[in-house]
């Protein structure tokens, strides 16, 4: 967590190429390891989200890993409510989340790399077959797309739903009085490189993205001989304080990450 705040000082708060960011300019603090905070757990009020991780084909070691996750918490002092229910996840089909925009920004970030660039649009890079076999069909299925993301159906029915999708979350961060929600970042193990057919479970596409709220993942444990499950807390919008120092405690208390064996450390410059 300590590695993730010092990225985030730096890539945080306005980018004039985005006009997203212009409201961060009243949020950003001066620095957010302030809030690395080992105690943080105590007193907490945490929403557990079973749509989630109880979804179809979730895979019993993680939900295993999960609950784990919530006796650590318990025993920190947090206040778990369980479960939280968030009726829009059901209501809205997830198709219907998605602006179908990949297209538009790809080619504008190939633009704007001038003639230096070896491709210039998302077309010259299918036509160059520079790319992993397994997102073809993805390349192709957005090459399609003639409508700008202004103009498309797609894109304002899902920009409807996201906006349901935040007064959702809110409505139950409100009721229950919640500083955080959680679930499993994947209810299964993570997939191979380019391995599209075995249960994969990602959550962390589901909630965050839709809503635009912040959230951070934190290792909860290991799953069928090494493999890592991640546990995501995701809050309201502008709560990354909160969550810097939920997911900190957590961390502490269970001391679940593993440094990579095949990187050896940084030595610190004398």
């Amino acid at each position: 967590v300590v590695d993730a705040v010092a990225v985030f000082d730096v890539i945080v708060g306005f980018d004039p190429a985005d006009s997203v960011t212009a409201a961060s300019r009243t949020h950003r603090v001066d620095t957010y390891t302030a809030f690395l905070d080992t105690t943080a757990l105590a007193g907490a009020r945490i929403g557990v989200l079973r749509q989630w991780s109880n979804r179809e084909g979730a895979d019993p070691e993680v939900l295993n890993r999960f609950e784990e996750a919530l006796d650590v918490m318990r025993r920190r002092g947090a206040v778990i409510i369980d479960p939280v229910i968030i009726p829009e996840q059901d209501e809205i089909p997830r198709n219907a989340r998605w602006c179908r925009r990949f297209k538009s920004d790809i080619n504008a970030y190939l633009r704007s790399l001038g003639p230096a660039s070896p491709v210039a649009s998302l077309d010259d890079v299918i036509r160059s077959g520079r790319y992993h076999p397994s997102i073809q069909a993805r390349l192709e299925f957005f090459a399609q797309m003639t409508e700008t993301p202004e103009g498309d159906d797609g894109c304002r029915v899902a920009r409807q739903n996201q906006e349901r999708m935040r007064e959702g979350v809110r409505k139950q961060l409100a009721e229950h009085q919640l500083d955080a929600m959680v679930f499993p970042t994947w209810s299964n193990p993570p997939r191979l490189i380019g391995d599209l057919t075995t249960p994969h479970g990602d959550n962390s596409q589901d909630l965050a993205p839709h809503t635009g709220f912040p959230a951070l993942t934190v290792p909860m444990g290991f799953v069928h001989d090494g493999l890592p499950a991640g546990l995501q807390m995701l809050g309201d919008a502008w709560s990354e304080p909160t969550l810097i120092g939920l997911a900190y405690a957590f961390e502490h208390a269970t001391r679940h990450r593993r440094p990579p064996s095949t990187t050896p450390e940084i030595a610190s410059p004398r």
